[in-house]
């Protein structure tokens, strides 16, 4: 049973993952766009902690957890955000659903196991007007697309406690952009249209020591490193003008990209290296914390040529964990339901107009066990700030609902009969 309603929720959701507007943050405009969080609802509701692993759950973050599982893993992920945006003098408020995630993984031999699935990268989602003081020039600003992943992970533990990993993510997907630029009294407008055809392969390896101490607590230490991406993009652009009474196109002509070397350009998203440090009682109690660090001050995009961006060295702090009461307690459901917290402050590495666009949120949930199973429903909240109002910018406020799946099986066992 499970097998088929994942099977057709994987379809379903599968068409959608390619089709969301998955934003409408104006910041989605850099970059290759929003960086999605790239974690199962249980790991976001702690922060956005990678390194603990276990038994029944899926880490997609972390390639050396899938060494630990001892059952077939289905697991998908939902979101739904809202979002306020406020400058200087007004504010707006939006709301989008989001896909996150959809995967499986399974052990093929003792302490070996792999995993498969896709997932968003990063999504582009904006619509910006931007007046000149007297009123009489106008700018509109608009982009769409994103960029999905497909993944492949394997993790193995070679000695006691120790378990190593790797994933090869294919990324993939198109960003378009598009300004319309007007002038009162004037009967036509100017309109620049840029399109970016983007794949690329990247790697994540990870090390994971995990000893128990005094036969009850573990100690949990990670190590991992995202190898840099190395983005292929096939780009287009067609600028012309446009009829300002009733929005017909005029003379819009294809730009020869091949005379500045910009038809074929390559995005390098840099290494990004996550360490982190945890301690806990299993199926009780964890709490840990993770620092990452990314030379992004490498990044460039020479085919949009933004001026007003400065592309810095990025970081992540995160401290969570979770708490469960009782596990095998029989008297009370909410005895075995699994609490979870935990904070993260990013400094993102994108700089405009002379300001640092950093992201702080503050997360909490719940795992709802199914029945006697090891399958459950994790349920997800998380508060952030991202941005300023200074220097004529945005600052971004969200509530986000999380919702996941976690659901097990057993393949691989041979039927016996009595």
């Amino acid at each position: 049973m499970i097998k088929k309603f994942l099977i057709a929720f994987f379809c379903v959701a599968a068409h959608g993952i390619f089709a969301q507007n998955a934003t409408i943050s104006p910041y989605s405009y850099f970059g290759i766009g929003d960086l999605r969080t790239g974690g199962t609802v249980e790991n976001q509701m702690m922060g956005g902690l990678s390194l603990y692993t276990d038994s029944i759950h899926m880490n997609l973050r972390n390639p050396a957890a899938y060494s630990k599982l001892r059952l077939t893993t289905y697991t998908g992920g939902i979101s739904h955000t809202r979002f306020n945006l406020k400058d200087a003098t007004e504010s707006q408020s939006a709301k989008v659903t989001n896909l996150d995630y959809l995967a499986i993984g399974f052990p093929i031999a003792k302490k070996l196991g792999v995993g498969f699935g896709l997932m968003p990268l990063s999504s582009v989602g904006y619509e910006l007007r931007d007046d000149s003081a007297d009123g009489t020039i106008s700018n509109a600003y608009t982009g769409e697309g994103g960029l999905n992943r497909i993944f492949l992970s394997l993790g193995f533990e070679p000695i006691k406690n120790v378990s190593i990993g790797v994933t090869g993510n294919f990324n993939f997907g198109t960003l378009e952009y598009q300004r319309i630029q007007s002038v009162e009294g004037v009967q036509f407008g100017t309109l620049d249209r840029r399109e970016s055809r983007i794949n690329g392969l990247d790697f994540n390896y990870s090390l994971n020591y995990t000893p128990t101490i005094k036969d009850k607590y573990t100690l949990y230490t990670s190590i991992m490193v995202n190898t840099q991406g190395n983005l292929a993009s096939e780009n287009s652009a067609r600028l012309g003008s446009f009829s300002t009474a009733n929005g017909a196109e005029i003379e819009v002509l294809d730009v020869d990209l091949d005379a500045t070397n910009l038809r074929n350009t390559e995005l390098k998203i840099p290494t990004r290296t996550t360490l982190g440090l945890g301690f806990g009682e299993n199926k009780k109690w964890f709490l840990g914390g993770e620092y990452s660090f990314q030379q992004f001050s490498d990044f460039t995009n020479d085919f949009l040529g933004i001026q007003n961006v400065e592309y810095k060295d990025a970081s992540t702090i995160a401290v969570g964990g979770y708490y469960i009461p009782d596990y095998r307690s029989l008297s009370g459901y909410h005895k075995r339901i699994t609490y979870r917290a935990g904070f993260r402050y990013d400094v993102t590495g994108l700089e405009v107009n002379g300001e640092a666009i950093n992201d702080f949120g503050i997360n909490f949930g719940f795992g709802l066990p199914l029945g006697a199973s090891f399958s459950n429903v994790n349920i997800g909240f998380e508060y952030g700030k991202r941005g300023t109002t200074d220097a004529n910018l945005i600052e971004e406020s969200y509530f986000k609902f999380n919702f996941g799946l976690s659901l097990n099986d057993r393949w691989f066992v041979k039927r016996k009969i009595n």
